[in-house]
């Protein structure tokens, strides 16, 4: 077991991704996780790093809506450069690996943020892919997205969305605002689909998950709200087993009594930050189309009060999903690690300690999920969250 460059990391517990095991070693062989067992099984000559007493460990948080970190916007930087500083923003708070989120923006933004991307996938493996939220969207539920952004997708843009590339491509539309079997023509290149920004009615959503969506952004805010007569998306959401929607566990963007009811559901929760640059940053303002947003009492606004985003990171989101919706630690962490690893169809890779899975682990005390140390693909980062 002790081959050349493998080593251990110990801690009195270690959750899987599924179970609990107390007082286990996780062999690393970077990339990859080679083995876990009992600590007292580990031979006397591996180099171990034993974590603090009553620390944890488990798979690194992961993230599918990141706008920015460490005070850049990807909308204002679509670079290599500003995409490293945002993986480096939030490594520090649990997040191994994420996919830089293009709010709605030109075509011309569009493709530079795509070849960003597909520079920095095969260097950085914290960056899984893209996330568009945008363009293809509702006038009628732009949050703080342009409306003047808007527009029907092209045959270019089919194009290059259904482009090869290295990572993962996750779109956000509105169902209602895009032809019928382009949703389809996406899945079956290998992008994933979600719904956002939508006032898709309940039977155009059902419609939209045969073509093969199955992701819900930020659900309940910007969509369709239910009604009696009207369930809209979130009711079709929620009894799908086959269906991932992602929480802002902020207490600002969905009131957690609401959160609760949808965790009772059949479809499968995944936190998400819906961060802004201030995470990880020291600015208390930036700039998004032109208006001013302010970030206070724990919320990034701009000045007619609408919600711009979260000042939000996978640490705290963890922490929230404990306190304010009452789910076990085990549950919070699946929610931020298993659950969107099936999601981008990576639970094969990521999102478990197992054999073959790739070493992207994160360990924190449990009492405050405050972060120890992070490692990437068995490289670690040992740096505290402030």
């Amino acid at each position: 077991m002790s081959g050349p460059g493998r080593h251990a990391v110990a801690a009195g517990t270690v959750f899987d991704g599924s179970h609990l095991h107390r007082d286990c070693a996780v062999v690393i062989d970077a990339p990859r996780i080679a083995a876990l067992f009992p600590r007292s099984q580990l031979p006397a000559a591996m180099p171990i790093h034993a974590l603090p007493e009553g620390a944890w460990l488990a798979p690194g948080f992961i993230d599918v809506q990141v706008n920015g970190g460490g005070d850049v916007l990807f909308n204002d930087e679509p670079t290599p450069e500003g995409i490293a500083t945002i993986v480096r923003a939030h490594r520090r708070f649990g997040t191994t690996s994420l996919l830089p989120t293009l709010i709605s923006c030109t075509p011309a933004k569009m493709r530079a943020a795509l070849d960003a991307v597909d520079r920095v996938v095969p260097l950085y493996p914290s960056v899984l892919g893209i996330h568009l939220e945008g363009p293809y969207l509702s006038p009628e539920k732009p949050g703080v997205h342009d409306p003047a952004m808007f527009r029907q997708p092209t045959v270019a843009d089919s194009e290059r969305l259904t482009a090869r590339r290295g990572g993962v491509t996750l779109v956000t539309l509105a169902p209602e605002q895009v032809p019928g079997g382009f949703v389809a023509r996406l899945v079956k290149a290998g992008v994933r689909v979600s719904l956002g920004h939508s006032m898709a009615t309940y039977a155009q959503t059902k419609a939209a998950m045969a073509e093969g969506l199955t992701g819900f952004t930020h659900l309940f805010n910007a969509m369709r709200q239910p009604a009696s007569r009207e369930p809209g998306p979130v009711v079709a959401a929620l009894e799908a087993q086959a269906a991932w929607f992602g929480m802002i566990v902020d207490g600002h963007h969905v009131d957690p009594a609401i959160l609760r009811l949808a965790l009772r559901g059949s479809a499968r929760p995944m936190l998400v930050t819906d961060a802004m640059p201030s995470i990880g940053g020291s600015r208390a303002t930036f700039t998004l189309f032109g208006q001013e947003i302010v970030v206070a009492d724990g919320r990034c606004t701009r000045a007619d009060g609408t919600l711009a985003g979260a000042y939000l990171d996978m640490a705290s989101a963890v922490r929230n999903c404990v306190e304010l919706l009452g789910v076990p630690l085990t549950q919070a962490l699946r929610f931020a690690s298993a659950e969107p690893a099936s999601f981008l169809g990576l639970g094969d890779v990521l999102g478990r300690i197992a054999p073959g899975c790739r070493a992207d682990l994160v360990a924190f005390n449990p009492d405050d999920i405050a972060i120890h140390a992070t490692w990437v693909a068995g490289e670690p980062l040992a740096e505290s969250a402030p």
